[in-house]
């Protein structure tokens, strides 16, 4: 049976996540363009995420709200990192 306190969790991260999401929109400007805010966080994380040692990655993650480090995470592949930055 599922506890308040466990469905609680899942209501924090996501009251965070859209949280961070919205000032990601009021700092560029964007309007409440929530799907563009998701995108680019998504796109800045995943190349954070590639070019950072392992232990750092993980590190970094840990700070994260759980909902945003699940698609900090989506489709990692740790042992081919870190990647370096094109020239």
């Amino acid at each position: 049976m599922t506890t308040h306190t466990e469905v609680d969790v899942f209501e924090t991260t996501i009251q965070k996540t859209n949280s961070l999401l919205k000032d990601i929109d009021e700092e560029l400007g964007w309007g409440d363009r929530r799907k563009q805010a998701y995108a680019g966080l998504r796109a800045v994380l995943h190349a954070l995420r590639d070019r950072l040692p392992v232990t750092e990655a993980a590190n970094f993650a840990a700070q994260l709200p759980m909902l945003v480090r699940g698609f900090y995470f989506e489709g990692w592949k740790p042992e081919s990192v870190p990647k370096k930055m094109p020239s």
